[in-house]
């Protein structure tokens, strides 16, 4: 029970692209932002690689999904996949991975 006037942190999500399933319970999500260069001004797109956990072996390369901070779990994974929220197109339900 946590003590009165303690709130524990909202997690940390984020929302990304698949880019490979190869490892076992392991996906790679790929984040992209946007950000405004300092001298330029222009608007530059930046990305970073994310290594979440899989439990249920859901997610398919090319899927938008959401993870979630999570305790390190391994040297590089610290997220989890919480839900695929769009499936790639080409994929059918009944194909194997």
């Amino acid at each position: 029970m946590q003590a009165e006037g303690h709130r524990r942190r909202r997690r940390q999500t984020l929302v990304g692209v698949v880019t490979s399933t190869r490892m076992a319970k392991t996906i790679v999500v790929r984040v992209t932002r946007t950000v405004q260069h300092p001298l330029y001004k222009r608007v530059v797109r930046k990305s970073k690689k994310y290594y979440a956990h899989d439990e249920h072996q859901q997610a398919r390369p090319g899927d938008t999904v959401r993870i979630v901070a999570s305790r390190p779990l391994s040297r590089l994974k610290r997220w989890r996949l919480v839900e695929v929220l769009t499936r790639a197109s080409g994929w059918q339900e009944g194909e194997p991975a």
